[in-house]
């Protein structure tokens, strides 16, 4: 038995029959979204009326983090509920998505389970930014693909594309149609909310949930932003107030501190959040999430008038986050902080999750995987390092606690020239990151320095705590090791 038949055979959904009571499930996910970004969970710059109405329908995991801070691996993590490095999908642009694991994608697996499924936006499970995604065995019926808002290749090949020449309307003269002033070009207006890609990802699964797909469905909607560039809708930046911004995170030893990094992979250089139009940055940024938070609406408003909402199970998530001037870095790469790690996650099922609970648990997005497969009574495949997050969203397990430790992992992910290789180790009170190869490293402790200004690696005191660290990090990465080839005789 070759390694693919022997997957295919492993996997359990395929032999499922789908349950009536089984839920419909909708997956939100965003592109680039920091943690703190929604009003409900402490953000007062930012207006966010349905995440926050999501919130208090469902189960908000405040300390969820994602398993690379750099799309292609993350999103290869949460849509199977492994690491990415144990899939082989590390770098953005790669060439494929390996076919032996297709068939552990939620997709499939729901598929399987008797889920009409459709996907509208983009997947980024291999290359996308400079050519068409090649098509896998995904499982998705509707598959309304598109990558970056931009005309990088024919019309045709881009459906978000189709959408807007069908309306009669022209990207390139539509975008950025209207600046407004006193913002910097590259964080000015861009497209009319009513053409922007986030509206058609929006408007297709509204149509689906309208009568495209037969329940139980499953609607995986994932918008390019708030992903650079920062262009919202003009109609969603002139509410904006750039001054009543707070600046990027700066210490005082900033440049200092990020000396010893200078050559790791990264999609910026620090510089002082002071020195250009940073609120303005945050501005756009925050405008793009409003937006995508009006759209939501839509959505949730519509399965509440076709009597689907108690019956859906909705989960909101994105694949990392944004620096954000965060200690001088803009965009992402191979750093570990708060900002670009730590990420949304909130489940709602009115059915039976609990309404308004807050979770502090550590958390990972392999985790949401498991947690669907629990809820539809599905059985979770032990190749998984993900772990169910069902008996805390119902009420049964202590909503406090679910791991020791979560764990971030980045491998040669951008095309830059270190090739960098890391590992992130947080628990609930320090963060630890190995840049292997490197003779420095990052031990924080949240608890006294949530902002991470104080980096406590090469203090002689904590030497101690930084070895013990690093054994469990190592303990983790070997476990988690890809074991290889089935075994299917003995020794």
């Amino acid at each position: 038995m070759d390694r693919r038949t022997f997957l295919q055979t492993a996997l359990p959904a395929a032999a499922q029959a789908p349950a009536p009571s089984r839920p419909n499930v909708l997956l939100f996910c965003t592109d680039q979204q920091r943690f703190d970004t929604i009003r409900a969970l402490g953000n007062p710059h930012i207006r966010t009326p349905n995440l926050d109405r999501l919130v208090s329908e469902g189960v908000a995991f405040s300390n969820a983090y994602c398993q690379t801070p750099i799309c292609t691996p993350s999103r290869a993590s949460y849509m199977t509920g492994c690491y990415a490095s144990t899939l082989h999908v590390n770098r953005n642009g790669n060439q494929f998505f390996p076919p032996e694991h297709t068939p552990k994608l939620m997709s499939r697996i729901l598929k399987g389970a008797g889920y009409d499924c459709g996907l509208v936006g983009k997947f980024h499970l291999s290359s996308g930014a400079q050519r068409i995604e090649p098509r896998v065995d995904d499982g998705f019926r509707l598959f309304e693909w598109s990558h970056a808002p931009r005309a990088d290749w024919p019309v045709e090949q881009q459906a978000y594309l189709r959408w807007l020449r069908n309306k009669g309307v022209e990207w390139k003269t539509a975008y950025r149609a209207r600046q407004l002033p006193g913002y910097p070009t590259e964080y000015n207006a861009g497209i009319a909310a009513k053409d922007h890609e986030v509206s058609w990802c929006t408007e297709s699964a509204l149509s689906w949930l309208s009568g495209g797909l037969r329940a139980p469905w499953f609607i995986h909607v994932n918008t390019y932003a708030p992903h650079p560039p920062f262009h919202p809708p003009p109609e969603f930046l002139e509410r904006m107030n750039p001054s009543s911004l707070p600046l990027p995170l700066w210490g005082p030893r900033e440049m200092e501190n990020q000396a010893p990094f200078a050559r790791v992979d990264f999609q910026s250089k620090p510089r002082d959040p002071s020195t250009y139009p940073s609120r303005h940055m945050k501005a756009a940024y925050y405008a793009q999430i409003e937006f995508i938070d009006d759209r939501l609406g839509r959505v949730l408003d519509r399965l509440e008038a076709t009597g689907q909402r108690d019956n859906t199970l909705i989960v909101f998530t994105t694949d990392h986050g944004e620096t954000m001037g965060d200690h001088g870095y803009n965009h992402k790469g191979c750093r570990f902080y708060e900002g670009l790690s730590h990420v949304p996650l909130i489940f709602s099922w009115p059915a039976k999750f609990r309404k308004g609970l807050r979770s502090p648990a550590l958390v990972e997005l392999t985790d949401i995987l498991p947690t669907l497969l629990d809820a539809l009574e599905l059985p979770v495949p032990a190749y998984m390092h993900g772990k169910s997050l069902y008996r805390i969203a119902t009420g049964q397990a202590n909503a406090s606690k679910h791991r020791e430790f979560v764990r971030a992992e980045y491998h040669d992910v951008l095309d830059l020239p270190d090739h960098t290789h890391a590992n992130m180790l947080r628990n609930e009170r320090f963060k630890l990151v190995h840049y292997h190869g490197h003779p420095s490293g990052e031990l924080y402790d949240l608890e006294k320095d949530p902002r991470e200004f104080q980096n406590l690696w090469a203090e002689p005191r904590h030497q101690s705590l930084r070895l013990d660290l690093t054994q469990q990090l190592f303990d983790a990465v070997m476990l988690a090791t890809d074991s290889g080839q089935a075994r299917i005789a003995g020794s």
